[in-house]
């Protein structure tokens, strides 16, 4: 009786221990795992399976234990097992209660069968080919199903073949110690069941964040799949980064709940380009706001030579011999500058101050319209088409930057739980840079976390090697590392994380999988690591870097909503 009793305390210890591992359990197959072991320890069964409920109603094999066979698959082991899923029911929706698994799961009650060779109404077919296959002998089940607090049955528990401890001889299962499983069992179902519905929660959470970075991807032709390309990129540099063993980064590391951080924030990075009008992200000219007013300027020159013909005709009719001549010279002159403006608006070339005082002068003609004379060109489109590089004017500029100042609001504004805490830190600095010159709050690097200057690297890599920008042709590998060597040179990126994305061969991985084959060329690894080095800077102080984000904040609101042109920079350093 003391025997007894002390045994009886030892297995509600045991209980008690599964119970408190099962709480503080995260990894679902570690779960299920320790499900399965620990409930064959406590009556000492040789074997075991788990199975889950699958949402089209099966049951699928999760985990498969058998010690005397030295058979261990799913759950952690990272071998999987090749058995198909049991259904619940039949293509004509009546249960399966041949099966023991599906019977103990349709019932919601535990089944103890004592020798599965004498059993009546289970069909043990395959367990016997099995047996006769293996040289095993599989005698007594024991199958109690998995019930969570809504008594929903969401897994199946299995053992077979408990042993006498003192004999080693298969004997039936106690009902003593069923009893002690059932308790288990519910346990684990508890357990488990918040797992699924953590997991639930969490894939939910991924793809709904997946869903607005394809939006805004898809939102305009021009920024690809640029959402889900900068995540690559920061994933493979951060894994580089964990994996260094010497260098600035030998003592870094990420936790898994820091993983998942990173992974989240580089998804988020440019969510506030969804405040940003298509046409505002789409302006592939100078002059283009909801169309190109190039095709307005092309008009106008129309009525410039539709009066200039008529001059000619009347000049003609008053016995004007050289009229024609100055005509075709005329003509020739406004066919050049109507070209010379269409070549200016692409903003592809840096604009001279000489092409600038063309524009002017070609500006201030002179044109009729619905009886009005008005000048050729508005002071708008003489703006526009006399901005020196790309397309946007410096209040557009502006615009375009404030999509930080929107991740941030927007990230800020999010109650993230602790362990996404700093997804608006990571989002929103990868325009920082690391001399404080960057946008939108001027940090500085020993402001920024290695995360946040990582995403800063891989957006401006994927923006350079992109190729369906309206502003510029995908550039070379070598010539998107030559330009991130300037950038790191003018402290614009962090150094030695720009080093360690050429020695790791980061740039020739990507490359290789996302860039066309004649964009891969040869790259002077050696010149970008020893050649390029930053220049020392005295970082601003924090009432300076308080000032910036002052300052831009109240520009960027008062412009926003106000400018009618706007899209990406016409240079990967703006970034994406």
């Amino acid at each position: 009786m003391a025997v007894s009793l002390e045994e009886k305390v030892a297995r509600l210890e045991l209980l008690h221990r599964v119970g408190v591992a099962l709480t503080a359990e995260r990894d679902r197959d570690r779960l299920v795992e320790t499900i399965l072991l620990e409930a064959k320890k406590l009556c000492h069964a040789d074997g075991g399976t788990l199975y889950l409920r699958t949402e089209d109603d099966h049951l699928r094999f999760a985990i498969m234990h058998t010690d005397s066979l030295g058979i261990a698959l799913g759950g952690s082991t990272g071998k999987p097992i090749d058995l198909p899923p049991i259904p619940l029911f039949d293509e004509d929706g009546r249960p399966n209660d041949n099966n023991v698994a599906t019977c103990a799961a349709i019932l919601k009650s535990s089944i103890n069968i004592p020798d599965a060779y004498e059993a009546e109404g289970f069909d043990f077919s395959g367990t016997q080919r099995f047996d006769a296959s293996s040289g095993y002998r599989s005698q007594s089940f024991l199958t109690i199903p998995l019930i969570n607090n809504q008594y929903r049955v969401i897994g199946v528990l299995q053992l077979l073949n408990a042993k006498d401890p003192q004999t080693g001889e298969v004997v039936p299962f106690d009902p003593e110690e069923q009893r002690i499983v059932e308790a288990l069992a519910s346990q684990a179902a508890v357990a488990l069941d918040n797992q699924m519905l953590l997991d639930g929660q969490k894939k939910l959470l991924e793809s709904f964040i997946q869903m607005i970075a394809a939006a805004i991807d898809s939102k305009s032709p021009y920024t690809g799949a640029h959402c889900e390309r900068v995540p690559i990129v920061t994933l493979m540099l951060a894994e580089a980064a964990c994996e260094a063993t010497e260098g600035p980064f030998a003592g870094f590391s990420l936790t898994d709940e820091e993983w998942y951080e990173l992974k989240i924030a580089a998804w988020l990075h440019d969510c506030g380009k969804v405040t940003t009008p298509v046409h505002v992200m789409d302006k592939a000219t100078k002059l283009e706001t909801i169309w190109d007013r190039i095709d307005m300027v092309r008009a106008r020159f129309e009525v410039l030579e539709r009066d200039a013909r008529i001059r000619m005709l009347e000049a003609k009719a008053a016995g004007d011999a050289e009229a024609e001549a100055r005509f075709e010279e005329e003509v020739k002159g406004l066919r050049e500058d109507l070209a010379f403006l269409e070549h200016a608006n692409v903003g592809s070339e840096f604009l001279s101050d000489e092409a600038k005082e063309r524009i002017r002068a070609i500006g201030a003609r002179r044109y009729v319209e619905g009886g009005e004379e008005r000048p050729l060109l508005s002071e708008n489109e003489l703006e526009n088409l006399c901005i020196s590089r790309g397309t946007l004017t410096e209040e557009e500029r502006l615009i375009i930057n404030g999509h930080m100042v929107q991740t941030i609001q927007m990230l800020e504004a999010l109650p993230f739980p602790r362990h996404l805490r700093r997804v608006p830190e990571y989002a929103g600095g990868h325009h920082e840079k690391m001399d404080g010159g960057g946008y939108p709050k001027g940090l500085y690097a020993g402001d920024m976390s290695v995360p946040a200057r990582i995403m800063a690297i891989a957006d401006v890599f994927e923006a350079l090697t992109a190729q369906d920008r309206p502003y510029k042709k995908g550039k070379t590998l070598s010539e998107t590392m030559r330009i991130m060597g300037f950038m790191k040179a003018d402290n614009h990126l962090d150094p030695d994380l720009l080093d360690l994305f050429v020695t790791s061969g980061l740039h020739r991985k990507y490359a290789d999988r996302f860039l066309p084959e004649e964009l891969i060329d040869e790259v002077d690894e050696e010149a970008l690591v020893l050649s390029k080095k930053p220049r020392a800077f005295e970082p601003p102080d924090e009432e300076e870097r308080r000032r910036r984000w002052e300052g831009f904040l109240p520009q960027y609101e008062k412009l926003r909503g106000s400018v009618m042109g706007e899209a990406v920079a016409d240079d990967a350093t703006l970034g994406d």
